[in-house]
């Protein structure tokens, strides 16, 4: 006689459980999570990266602006006849 056929109960209690399996199992979706996280941060990242360069270009051609228009006052304040 087998243990389930004397004590009885589920069949599931004295079925085969490979632990191994379970926790591969288990890790390969937390590490899919992980990705998943890395994966929006990354994104963020960039997204926030490419405003901040759109700033600075922004930033950039008010500084040349500004020279230039400088550089035009001078021109036309030093030749009175134009």
């Amino acid at each position: 006689m087998s243990a389930r056929e004397v004590s009885g109960g589920s069949r599931y209690l004295y079925a085969p459980f490979d632990a191994a399996d379970a926790r591969i199992d288990a890790n390969e979706r937390v590490l899919e999570e992980r990705w998943k996280a890395l994966t929006f941060r990354l994104e963020a990242i960039e997204e926030a990266l490419a405003r901040l360069e759109r700033r600075l270009w922004l930033a950039v051609f008010g500084v040349v602006s500004v020279i230039l228009a400088q550089g035009v006052q001078e021109l036309i304040a030093s030749n009175p006849g134009l």
